[in-house]
This record gives structure tokens, sequence and C-alpha cells, in this order.
């Protein structure tokens, strides 16, 4: 039976966890371990909410009996190194699909191999693992795939985690150097709250989500993308929702995707897409900081400042702002979401971003998305604008999607980069 590491990544919780629920179930002792990795991006809200998950992770596993174990470094080495520590004859981690997931998938079992520990990968980031079907370009094929598949059945929290003697965990609080504002509670237990709050609303998501002034989405991602909350659980709880299952599908159509086309962060994915992107440096900076001149452009781009959060109409209305007005670049926009959202998710705003550019898995690459329309339609009385633009807050109504309309320009606010009646 032996010792058994669990490396946990993306997977912070007790529940629905079948790296750390088949270790508990095979090996004598079992010591799950975190590895905080120096040369990943360190955005303040990102650690703090890591930071409570990780805290969170630990409060549930030494009510059962075990302890987290928290390094720094390389998480190859020092996984390794526990490994030698604890006399372990295995070591299991879910398996991921990010190019530096991979490699860290590579180099575990190189190490592992040398080392002659067993290594295991299991499922738990997705829904379906992305090996489970074959590779679609397009969501609603895949969709009817997904939907027909079998899933798995969600494995139960251990009843108990058995430590080696002699072995203790650490204070996952230890990486948060200062408390951050405006950040979800992270761990198990807020998601699982949240999750069970949105069981109870799910059925307006279909009616609602787009309705940006009344936050009518699930705020369900930074959960989903720590693994605070299992993409399983999730849909197997509002499983009847179809609206919403759709979205938890498309986030594992996009990990399929990364999966089969590794380069999608940095190359067009749709074959012979021509790229022509503009290079103005004081566009994108007034992309980033919200000033653009367009309202709900600049609302959405304060609200992630504020929050590292959108919704996903506000995604959407943004990029395609940048990339279909602007005409700028769709990495730069890919590269200013993954550092300022709190679920940057290498799968999901990738692919999103090539979708909303045209370079990507829309089958229709040359979609448009007018954000004067999408103001009027999706924040018809202008509440989402005034509360993240406050120098229009004195403007009533819709108006406030078009100031350039009015008599006299609101005080401190810019006129728009492209001025919107030659652009539509």
């Amino acid at each position: 039976m032996g010792t058994t590491v669990v490396l946990v990544t993306r997977d912070l919780r007790v529940h629905d966890n079948p790296a750390l629920a088949g270790a508990c179930a095979s090996a004598e002792h079992v010591v799950p371990l975190f590895v905080v990795d120096p040369s990943l991006p360190a955005d303040p809200r990102r650690r703090a909410f890591l930071a409570e998950s990780l805290v969170d992770m630990r409060e549930s596993l030494r009510e059962r009996g075990g302890d987290l174990l928290v390094r720094h470094g390389d998480p190859v080495a020092r996984a390794m190194e526990v490994c030698g520590e604890v006399g372990a004859t295995g070591l299991v981690v879910a398996e991921d699909v990010s190019n530096y997931a991979g490699r860290r998938q590579r180099r575990l079992a190189g190490a592992c191999r040398a080392a002659r520990v067993s290594f295991t990968l299991t499922p738990g980031v997705t829904v379906v693992p992305p090996a489970a079907l074959h590779p679609y370009r397009v969501f609603t094929p895949y969709w009817r795939a997904w939907r027909a598949a079998r899933w798995r059945a969600p494995v139960p929290a251990p009843a108990r985690v058995t430590l080696p003697p002699g072995v203790r965990g650490d204070d996952p609080a230890r990486i948060l150097d200062v408390p951050v504002a405006g950040v979800p509670r992270g761990g198990e237990n807020a998601g699982r709250r949240r999750l069970r709050e949105w069981s109870r609303r799910v059925g307006g998501y279909g009616a609602d989500r787009d309705a940006l002034a009344d936050d009518a989405t699930s705020r369900l991602s930074p959960y989903l993308h720590f693994g605070c909350v299992s993409p399983l659980a999730v849909v197997s709880m509002v499983d009847g929702a179809e609206e919403f299952v759709r979205q938890v599908c498309w986030r594992d159509f996009y990990h399929q995707v990364l999966a089969s086309f590794p380069a999608l962060t940095s190359t067009a994915y749709r074959p012979g897409t021509v790229e022509k992107w503009r290079n103005d440096p004081a566009a994108l900076d007034a992309w980033r900081t919200g000033h653009t001149g367009l309202p709900i452009v600049d609302a959405g781009m304060r609200q992630l400042a504020a929050e590292g959060w959108l919704p996903n109409r506000a995604r959407l209305i943004t990029a395609g702002y940048l990339t279909k007005v602007l005409g700028l670049d769709w990495r730069d926009g890919a590269d200013w979401y993954a550092r300022s959202l709190v679920d940057a998710d290498v799968a999901n705003n990738w692919g999103n971003w090539q979708w909303v550019a045209g370079t990507g898995n829309d089958p229709r690459p040359y979609r448009r998305i007018n954000p004067i329309r999408q103001g009027h339609r999706f924040d018809p009385d202008g509440r989402y604008v005034r509360r993240w633009v406050p120098e229009l807050a004195g403007i009533a109504g819709g108006a406030v999607h078009e100031p350039w309309r009015l008599p006299r320009r609101p005080a401190g606010y810019p006129p728009p980069l492209e001025h919107p009646e030659q652009r539509w």
C-alpha cells in the first residue's frame, strides 16, 4: 500500500477530487502537496483567492486527519523532494491541458520513472476528459457528443486522510502578502455555498444572463478555474438548466481545443487566416484603462480593473471592440485578460479571444459586435455604465451610451477613439 503524494494543482477541494479519493482508497498514507511556482503570474487578486482556497482545503483535510504541505519553487523538483522525504511509492496529479501543465506532467513522469515512483494522472479538471471525444472544431456537434457521452460518477470526499508519521502541513496564508479588496472569498466551502445559491436561481439564467446591470450570472468561474468546485458537481447540481449547462460545456470544448492545438495562445486556430492588426500603443492603453470614449466598453474595462472579473457579455463587447473596431491584435487583449482576471483560464481565455477575433472556432469569422447596440440592448437604462463610469453619472437613461450626441461633452470623459458614425 505504501505512501502516495497527491500533487494538488487546479483541484483545490476534497469533494469529487479523483486524485485525492483514489490515493486515499489505495495507499496507507497520503500526503497532499501544493507547490507555489514563482514562474507563474502573481497577480495580487489571484494570489489572494489562491491563498484562501489553500487555507480552506487545509482545514478540510485536517478535519479528516490529514494536512496540506505547501512548498515554493519548481513543482517537479519540490514534488520529488517530498516523495523522497516521506518515502512515497506513488505520485498522483489531475490531468490538465495547458502547455505549462503538459510540460509539468511529462517532467513528472520522467522524474518518477527515474526514482522508481509510480505516476498516475486522473480526471477532474473537466466534465468529459478532452481525450474522451475526438477533437471537434465547431461547438454545436461537440455539444451533442458531450451530452451523449458517459460521465464519470462524482466521487465522495474521503472520510479519512492519513499522513505518514511525523509529517506536518504548512500554513498556506503565508503566500498572501497583503489583503486585497474586491476579491470573492476563495475556497471549496465558499464555492459550494455559491453553487447551492446559484442552483436556486439558475432557472432565470437564459433570460437574464446578459442583463449587465443585474449581475445575473453565477460568478462560479474563479471556483471552477482553481477547482474549488468540480465542473461535474456543477452540472450535476443544475442539470436540466440547459442554457447554463451549455456554458459549462463551452469550458470543456475549449479544453479539448487546446489539447489538440497547443499553439492556441499564440497562433490563429483557423487555417489560412490572414492577420493584419494595427500597432497603436495609445489606443491599446486607452482600452486597458477604460478611456476609449465608448461608455459600454469603458464600463467593462473598469469593472475588470476593480474586480478581476467580467460577465461574459461584457467580455464579448470589450474583446469585439478591441479586435473588430480598433483592429488591434487579439493576443494583446488575451494577455491583458490573463493578467487581470482572477479566473484567467488558459483554454477559455485564449479560445474565446480567438472566437471573437475571427481567428478561432467561430464558424462566422467575420461576425462583428456593435458595442453601441449591445449597450442599448443589454444595459437599456444605462445603470451598468453609470456604475463604472462616474464621469457619466449625470446622464439619464440610455443616452449615456452615446454622450457625443449631447449638446455638451461630459466633463472629464474623452471623445471616442473611433467615431461611431464613421464605423456603424
